[in-house]
């Protein structure tokens, strides 16, 4: 039986599904009116549109961290996640942005500013820029997000110098059908629009008329004595505008050219010469809106390099922030209403900082930082959508080598600490979110300190994920030449250090840092890989369950200050300090601690036991491994440490259980071998000199 196929058909009809309904339905200005007061919303402006659109895919709020993350980033709905975006301080930076477009939104004034991505090349910008288009296209078909514009029609029935081919004219700029409506009147409806709408935010527009739509409304006025009604019902009808970049249509992306070519019209529009033996060079019907302000009226205008423009040019941006209008040659100013979204890399802002012939254009911007990741597992998460989206080969990511490699990302991007107290290594474990030597550690503190070292902030410098991203690449290819089925860290540090000094921006006096912390690196991979080996060798999971029970037994009788039952004469007996501390000191937990820890984990356990479960040491990061290394203690003198280091015959019994226990916790049979060889050689050595 043959597989189903898409057909013509069928291919035609899932296309019809996909667009809006009434995309090329033409509507009076009159159901647009009754619609108005029906749904105010649909004659939001650009911000409060984009602010809407946010919220509508979906947000979850961090108490902790006072931060919202949207879905259309965290989660990225119409792409099945191939697009999210990972890290704390990216979802800050996001909910920055949002912020200011929703102040915007209210009139609070980010609304006459462009809102300016800064940071590093590779910390997502571009990309977090291109998703805000791609899902304000997709909203703008949705009926929440839709919104509307006009053309004019019949012209050659009341004009007679107009050109036959324009007898119907779309609105230039797409403007709102609201336009049309004299101010005084049209305060009038917004009035009562307002009183029906239910947002944050209220409607408004005191936009006036392109100038051809202007030329247009007098003519046909003076045609029909005044008469608004008649010009609306004969020659204006209303059109579903739905934004889409490709089309150049409500989002206009604008990329510098090169300085000796740039010129004012690609942003403001320019004559259409094939209409001045028409109407003439002074006459608004033969200008052609074709410039980038023009193209992103009611939407979004995003500006790619935007410091790169030369200072004259970036004059244009001025007006088209603070008063919302543009200034084509031959015209009078044209109103516009879009988010004006600009990105630049840090060359070029801290250039442009210093210049005070860009005091007017700095006062109009505000900056969003939007810097690297600074926590080496959300790192490592982008390096998995990275695989996640390509064609991997049959080849396994052995465990720990995309957060190791992440974490020497992470480290290039840090602040070295001020404080004797913590490393480097442990200050990117607290950024982490990890617990252990760093649970003394202020991270507030930690971010504050290096706020006040960097001139900008941190993390706003250091080797991009796209270098990391090449370099496990290449990994890839290289273990599979080699014949080898598995990319193991071993492997993806030899290429980082291969090839730090052949990336281009990473500068010659940093080499010996960043060879430094690969060291780092290696010796934090050597400690990881030594803990996987020592489970695998000693791993008992009823053993843990017990001395868990036990611990826990002993701590409450502790904090209680009461006794515990022995478990061989049953008697009861005060608890045995000797053995909390030795599960206490697997932790490095000094004697002035042990308190705190104790009420910790007691506080854990009685809120487990509120929720319904039952106690579990697996489900206490800190605990099971304070268990996992005790246990190791207990029983790492009967374990047969030659076996680790010999070249003899890898079939041997016992050590093909240690290979199956490696495979257990994640490895392939090649990796689990490699890890045994590398890190079992280190365990036998200081076990041997103990």
């Amino acid at each position: 039986m043959s597989e189903k196929h898409n057909t013509l058909e069928s291919l035609s009809e899932e296309y019809r599904n996909t667009i809006p309904g009434d995309l090329r339905q033409t509507k009076s200005f009159d159901w647009y009116l009754e619609e108005l007061y029906e749904e105010p919303r649909i004659a939001r402006s650009a911000h409060q549109r984009v602010a809407d659109m946010f919220d509508f895919y979906g947000t979850d709020y961090d108490e902790e961290a006072g931060v919202v993350e949207y879905a259309l980033a965290a989660e990225d709905p119409l792409n099945d996640g191939e697009n999210t975006f990972y890290g704390r301080v990216i979802h800050e930076a996001m909910h920055e942005f949002v912020n200011k477009v929703k102040s915007g939104a209210r009139g609070l004034g980010p609304e006459r500013r462009i809102l300016l991505l800064l940071g590093p090349v590779g910390s997502g910008k571009s990309d977090f820029d291109s998703q805000i288009r791609t899902y304000f296209e997709d909203y703008t078909s949705r009926d929440e997000g839709r919104m509307y514009t006009f053309r004019w029609r019949n012209l050659c029935d009341v004009i007679p110098d107009q050109d036959p081919a324009d007898d119907t004219v779309r609105s230039p700029m797409n403007q709102d059908p609201i336009v049309l409506v004299p101010q005084e009147q049209r305060d009038s409806v917004i009035e009562d629009i307002n009183e029906r709408l239910d947002a944050p935010y209220t409607i408004r527009n005191e936009q006036a008329l392109d100038p051809a739509s202007e030329f247009y409304m007098d003519r046909l006025l003076a045609h029909y004595d005044d008469d608004l009604q008649s010009v609306l019902e004969n020659h204006v009808e209303v059109i579903r505008l739905v934004a889409d970049e490709n089309m150049r249509q409500a989002i206009e992306t604008f990329e510098p050219k090169d300085k000796k070519n740039q010129d004012e019209t690609e942003l403001t529009g320019d004559v259409n010469y094939s209409k001045i033996a028409i109407y003439g060079e002074s006459d608004p019907r033969a200008f052609d809106y074709s410039g980038a302000f023009c193209n992103a009226n009611r939407g979004i205008f995003s500006g790619e390099e935007l410091l790169k423009l030369q200072r004259e040019f970036l004059y244009d941006f001025l007006h088209a922030t603070q008063e919302q209008t543009i200034k084509p040659k031959n015209n009078p100013r044209i109103d516009i209403d879009q988010l004006i979204v600009g990105r630049t890399n840090m060359p070029e802002y801290r250039d442009k900082k210093g210049d005070e012939k860009m005091e007017a254009f700095n006062d109009r911007t505000k900056r969003i930082n939007f810097p690297y990741v600074l926590s080496y597992d959300n790192e490592a998460q982008i390096y998995r959508k990275m695989l996640r989206n390509a064609d991997l080969p049959d080849i396994q990511v052995e465990p720990h080598t995309l957060e190791m490699a992440g974490l020497f990302g992470v480290l290039t991007r840090i602040e070295e600490p001020d404080t004797s107290s913590i490393d480097l290594v442990q200050k990117a474990k607290a950024y982490n979110g990890e617990i252990d030597e760093t649970e003394d550690v202020d991270v507030k503190k930690l971010r504050e300190e290096a706020e006040e070292k960097t001139d900008i902030g941190e993390g706003m410098d250091g080797v991009s994920p796209r270098f990391i991203g090449d370099e496990i690449a290449e990994a890839i290819m290289d273990s599979m030449h080699r014949g080898r089925s598995f990319l193991s860290p071993l492997t993806t540090f030899n290429h980082l250090e291969g090839n730090l000094e052949n990336h281009g921006s990473i500068s010659a006096d940093l080499f010996e840092t960043y060879y430094r912390y690969l060291e780092l690196v290696r010796e934090e991979y050597k400690e990881r890989a030594i803990e996987d080996v020592r489970h695998a060798l000693a791993y008992d999971v009823d053993e843990i369950q017990r001395q868990g029970e036990k611990y826990m037994d002993h701590v409450m009788a502790y904090i209680d200050d009461d006794t515990v039952e022995d478990e061989l004469t049953g008697r009861e007996q005060e608890p045995d300090e000797q053995f909390l501390r030795s599960v206490e000191e697997k932790l490095n937990l000094p004697e002035d601690r042990k308190d705190d820890f104790r009420q910790e984990v007691a506080n854990w356990v009685s809120r487990r036991a509120r929720e319904g479960s039952s106690f579990d040491p697996q489900d206490n990061d800190r605990l099971r491994r304070a268990l996992e290394r005790k246990l190791w203690e207990d029983k790492k003198h009967n374990i047969n440490f030659s076996a680790l280091v010999s070249s003899g015959d890898m079939d041997d019994e016992e050590r093909n259980e240690w290979i199956d226990a490696l495979i257990e916790q994640g490895y392939s049979e090649e990796g689990a071998r490699e890890v045994l060889e590398f890190a079992g050689a280190e365990v036998a050595k200081s076990e041997m000199e103990d």
